[in-house]
């Protein structure tokens, strides 16, 4: 029998592997920064196959790898938890999020391309239009939402500050997000349209200081109104 081709056979199936488990791992990213899972909430291996319609091995190495990360926890009877969340963690996550997307955007300011800055500047507009229906879909605005700022910090053109930034965001996805699924002052008020508007101003004038401006009002009208409530505790 050929060698050489049952070598090269074996390389394709560890393709096939890795793609399926990266795209698990996404899956479950998205799960966790959408806040379709809630602080403190128990989650089983099963469970999570049987909601993403796979084996259960690669969502044991996505899962092990989210725990590297501080997305997941592992517990002792195999089961896994999502963090739970303190104010005081809340703020600590807080000021590291104003220091990176806010590198994130200033760079962004200087080197977005022109393809880039039309794509936040649609988003911004769609997510106008969606939250001010008489019944925003959240789920879309979620999805516009992180879009709109990855495509923000995407211009920065910095990848490694990206992945950091996607680490911040598993953390604190499952209570940012939650707030707004629990029908949160954010919704009605829409602070963050001012907001993004300010920061896609400095987008397109390149001014970095107009595009932290517009980051950091986003971040901490958001923040205020999460730790205004009963949310987190102490």
């Amino acid at each position: 029998m050929d060698q050489t081709l049952l070598a090269d056979l074996s390389h394709m199936r560890k393709i096939e592997h890795a793609t399926l488990s990266e795209r698990v791992y996404q899956d479950l990213c998205e799960l966790i920064q959408a806040g379709q899972v809630r602080p403190g909430q128990k989650l089983t291996l099963k469970g999570l196959a049987d909601a993403l319609g796979t084996s259960p091995m690669p969502v044991r190495e996505a899962v092990r790898q989210l725990a590297a990360e501080g997305a997941l926890e592992i517990l002792p009877n195999r089961a896994m938890r999502v963090p739970l969340m303190t104010k005081g963690k809340f703020r600590e996550l807080l000021k590291i999020r104003l220091a990176l997307e806010g590198l994130a955007v200033e760079h962004a300011a200087l080197n977005i391309d022109a393809a880039g800055l039309a794509t936040v500047a649609s988003l911004h507009d769609s997510l106008c239009v969606e939250m001010h229906r008489k019944t925003p879909n959240v789920d879309v605005i979620i999805r516009q939402n992180k879009e709109l700022h990855f495509a923000a910090y995407q211009g920065s053109g910095m990848p490694t500050l990206v992945t950091l930034i996607e680490g911040l965001w598993l953390q604190v996805g499952p209570v940012i997000n939650l707030d707004l699924r629990a029908g949160s002052r954010r919704l009605s008020e829409a602070p963050a349209l001012l907001h993004h508007g300010v920061l896609l101003k400095g987008l397109q004038q390149k001014s970095a200081g107009l595009a932290r401006e517009g980051l950091s009002g986003d971040l901490l009208s958001a923040a205020d109104m999460i730790l205004a409530g009963d949310g987190l505790p102490d």
